[in-house]
């Protein structure tokens, strides 16, 4: 009999491991550049809070797209935030990047 902490692990192979996390940087690219713009630009972080009171999340999503973001943006807003989930535009789900800023406490 073998002991408790005896077991067989099949070989590991990094590759696509790495090749999510390279692909993972040009999510982060992306949201650098959606979070440079909220934190830089309070008009354009005012648009994007009134059509979101609103509830056209179809222009809030154009405007976020206008940033010449490249990854496919799932954007969901309630009263107290947004959240922005980054995936590849290409089929594979290898990675997501999800964020969530809060723009009013209750």
């Amino acid at each position: 009999m073998f002991p408790y902490d005896f077991r067989q692990y099949p070989p590991v192979d990094p590759t696509l491991f790495s090749q999510s996390a390279t692909t993972a940087q040009l999510l982060m690219k992306d949201a650098s550049s959606i979070l440079s713009k909220f934190s830089q630009s309070k008009s354009f972080a005012m648009t994007i809070m009134s059509l979101a009171q609103q509830g056209k999340t179809k222009q809030v999503q154009q405007m976020v797209q206008s940033l010449g973001i490249r990854s496919k943006v799932d954007i969901y807003f309630n009263p107290d935030g947004i959240r922005l989930t980054l995936s590849p535009s290409s089929a594979g789900g290898c990675c997501q990047l999800v964020i969530g800023l809060r723009w009013n406490i209750f």
